[in-house]
């Protein structure tokens, strides 16, 4: 912990802050920069243990998490990327300035802090705190506050560089630690005499080591896991979080060049493979190997690195889950301070110096810490955190992607339009979450009442959300030719036409990286 602070400071020291080098290092981040940091915000203290918990509960199918988030990676490096780099933006709530005007980008950057605030801060700090001290006896609340307090030093010293530096470290942690522990799992599940895929297979529950399931199967259908329900309901989530939101698009803003962004993107989508084999199925392996010593799923991680690991591997994977969770941290800290700095502040006084601006996102860091301090406190509430954090991103997103997805591709699309159908699509995400949220409405309405898993409500508000965004650009005026001609496609083949340069052609390798994933969901799915 005291390394990765240290790192953060010292990292930046030389650093002159001026706005553009503290809310996006400068503009200077190479493509594998970007990549492993992009990995590295996502995956928090919550991945590590939920998905673990998921594996020995549901197996593989948990790891459409993941691998959707490569399509969706996909369409962050060839469909959005160029817009954002074209139009040199700081923030994603200034790109809906550009495409539609400023009602939209203060709507988009209040939902921005919302999210930052109660997805990714307070309910991994919670995680975070809950497995420490489960493995080391550590208070909740004192974990809390040391992990919280020294992730905000170095974020709030360093700006993005100082995040994105440590996140490149704690990606190196986070993968020798969890590979180590795969790596372990498997000699012990050879020693029961298990030699191969077909006989670790009838050891397990059936579907087990299946990706795609139907609501006939006995694992995917009574939680809702289809593979419709992943193909439809995840991409809604997944452009929200992948493509338009700054505390995870804020690595791609701060690229050296479009090229740089773009494979950056891709880098991700193929690190995203890899928690499938590295964190879910070391699940599954729990099962065969510890199922009578396991009385909960969320027991899983804490069991096999107790049973396992010894010491001094223990250390390495403590630090792993230290690594996760402080990467999630800062990344989310960073955005909102870019969110305050450039959208709010920087608006009310356009005049505003490069000092000033630093300082007043120095200011929200700690705001922001506080409060999400405070929400943590509140995450024993949620039955499992890991659909929490889905959960609550349901209420968010369908708006979101649906105003993102139209702007880019729908030249009709107008500011009227834009701007209801993100307030209208917010409200309505937030009625449906608190009707399916027990300990507000007593009884889940939408997921046991209308049998309607909360993939496919997200699927069904931005299906909504879709349909008012048409309609209410068709009876408003269209909008300015000069205004859509810098930030949307001349039409969806656009995306793709052109001769290619060479064998590192964007669209050359973003088409490998498609294959590649047809390719393993054909094996396992």
């Amino acid at each position: 912990m005291f390394g990765i602070v240290a790192l953060g400071i010292f990292s930046t020291r030389k650093q002159q802050l001026t706005s553009d080098n503290y809310f996006l290092a400068g503009r200077g981040l190479s493509w594998p920069t970007i990549g492993a940091a992009l990995f590295a915000s996502n995956i928090s203290t919550i991945h590590l243990t939920g998905l673990a918990a998921d594996g020995y509960r549901l197996g593989l199918v948990a790891g459409n998490w993941e691998w959707m988030a490569t399509f969706t990676l996909i369409l962050l490096g060839i469909v959005f990327a160029p817009f954002y780099i074209k139009t040199k933006i700081s923030t994603l709530p200034e790109f809906l300035e550009r495409r539609f005007d400023s009602r939209s980008r203060t709507f988009l950057a209040f939902m921005g802090i919302v999210g930052a605030l109660f997805i990714h801060i307070g309910i991994s700090i919670y995680a975070g705190a809950i497995v420490f001290q489960k493995f080391f006896g550590v208070n909740v609340y004192v974990s809390i506050l040391v992990v919280s307090l020294m992730t905000t030093i170095y974020t709030v010293f360093g700006g993005l560089k100082a995040v994105v530096i440590t996140e490149n470290v704690q990606t190196i942690i986070l993968l020798l630690g969890s590979t180590i522990l795969t790596t372990i799992a498997v000699l012990a599940v050879r020693d029961l005499g298990v030699n191969n895929w077909s006989e670790l297979n009838s050891i397990l529950k059936p579907g087990q080591l299946e990706m795609l399931h139907t609501k006939d199967s006995e694992i995917g259908g009574s939680e809702g896991y289809t593979w419709y329900a992943f193909f439809l309901g995840y991409p809604v989530l997944g452009i929200w979080y992948w493509c338009t939101d700054q505390t995870i698009v804020q690595r791609v803003l701060g690229a050296k060049t479009q090229l740089d962004a773009q494979r950056g993107a891709l880098f991700a989508g193929l690190l995203k493979i890899l928690p499938v084999f590295i964190l879910i199925l070391p699940g599954v392996l729990a099962f065969a190997l510890f199922e009578e010593d396991i009385n909960h799923p969320n027991e899983t991680l804490p069991v096999l690195i107790n049973q396992l690991l010894p010491i001094g591997l223990k250390g390495i994977f403590a630090a792993a889950l230290l690594a996760a969770l402080m990467s999630t941290v800062a990344a989310a800290l960073n955005g909102c301070s870019s969110l305050v700095a450039v959208d709010i502040i920087k608006r009310i006084n356009p005049n505003v110096s490069d000092s000033l601006q630093v300082k007043y996102g120095r200011i929200t860091a700690v705001v922001v810490m506080v409060i999400s301090i405070l929400w943590s406190t509140q995450g024993g509430k949620f039955g499992s955190i890991f659909q929490a954090i889905n959960d609550i991103a349901g209420a968010i997103a369908p708006p979101i992607s649906a105003v993102f997805l139209l702007g880019v591709f729908y030249k009709r699309g107008t500011k009227e339009a834009a701007f209801y159908t993100l307030v209208s699509g917010f409200i309505l995400g937030v009625v449906v979450f608190l009707l399916d949220f027990e300990p507000v409405s007593g009884y889940k309405y939408i997921t046991k009442g209308l049998g309607i898993h909360f993939l496919m409500r997200g699927w069904w508000v931005f299906c909504i959300s879709m349909v008012l965004f048409v309609a209410i650009s068709q009876l408003t005026a269209a909008p300015d030719q000069r205004q859509i001609k810098e930030t949307t496609w001349v039409d969806p083949r656009a995306v793709i036409e052109g001769s290619l340069r060479s064998i590192f052609d964007i669209r050359l390798l973003a088409g490998f990286l498609l294959l590649l994933m047809v390719i393993l969901y054909f094996i396992f799915g």
